[in-house]
């Protein structure tokens, strides 16, 4: 097969050999799915009337004052 760059049978070698690493931090759960995660949103916004994100970030600080 003219114009090839390397054989088919070392397809794949370097990925076989590189150890696999647990995801840590923010990638080690896997999130949801955009219209479960604006479902939650909206009920959280909405329904129960509170801040929509992190409980102890800065907009859910503000949004607590207005109250």
């Amino acid at each position: 097969m003219p114009g090839s760059h390397g054989s088919l049978t070392k397809a794949g070698k370097v990925r076989q050999q590189t150890p696999k690493i647990d995801k840590t931090g923010v990638n080690a759960h896997k999130k949801n799915p955009p219209r479960m995660r604006f479902r939650k949103l909206y009920t959280q916004r909405i329904e129960k009337g509170k801040y929509g994100g992190q409980p102890d970030s800065l907009g859910a600080k503000r949004a607590s004052y207005s109250r």
